[in-house]
């Protein structure tokens, strides 16, 4: 690549995202928050009604998404949704539409859009195995169930959303189950990933590992 790029993947709550998007900060380096694509696409399936079983008007959605990041806040055309898109119920399907092959080369060419000088940190459940293969840098962050549902209902509830602990457990365990499972890029590590438990690491602990692991690689 004629510009560095560091994918970070990992399932849901695992920390991906923050740990991501400090990278980015250190570095300079532009952010792309993979997942948010999807749960745009989500919001967007949901707000017109369209039924799961239309994957034909699901792919339109994503085909044409306008998007954009400007730090944290994560806007739909000129509408900030950044609060929206981390509904549960935009999560979980984001979840099911992610198991769609149409909507997933719908988005791909979006997702390679990004790659820009400096360098791109991109974040992601197949960053390194499907849209970056040969990043400079692959870490592949993991965490138990219990640790990543107790920082997702952590995250809802300074965000004001409501939000269940049990449900909370058993839709990450589900959302697991069909990441893993799901014949088109299923969640797994790179071969050549660095694994990162983060269940008892603190996100600054889980940074400067992975600013370790890319100072030895430069």
């Amino acid at each position: 690549m004629s510009f560095p790029v560091i994918t970070i993947d990992g399932p849901t709550a695992s920390g991906k995202g923050t740990v991501a998007h400090k990278v980015a900060d250190l570095l300079g380096f532009h952010y792309l928050d993979s997942g948010a694509l999807y749960r745009l696409t989500a919001l967007a399936v949901l707000r017109r009604e369209i039924a799961l079983s239309d994957e034909h008007a699901i792919a339109k959605q994503a085909e044409h998404l306008v998007c954009s990041f400007k730090g944290s806040e994560v806007f739909l055309a000129h509408e900030n949704v950044s609060l929206a898109i981390r509904a549960e119920e935009v999560g979980v399907m984001a979840s099911k539409i992610a198991a769609l092959p149409t909507v997933r080369q719908a988005l791909f060419a979006l997702q390679l859009s990004f790659r820009r000088t400096p360098g791109l940190v991109a974040d992601g459940r197949d960053m390194g195995t499907v849209i970056f293969p040969h990043a400079n840098l692959k870490v592949f962050l993991t965490a138990s169930v219990e640790a990543r549902s107790q920082r997702r209902y952590k995250q809802l509830i300074e965000k004001g959303i409501p939000a269940n602990i049990d449900d909370l457990r058993k839709d990450l365990a589900a959302r697991d189950e069909r990441d893993t499972q799901r014949s088109i890029a299923p969640l797994k590590p790179a071969a050549d990933a660095h694994l990162l438990d983060t269940s008892d690491m603190s996100v600054e602990d889980a940074v400067q590992q992975v600013m370790r692991w890319w100072a030895a690689c430069r």
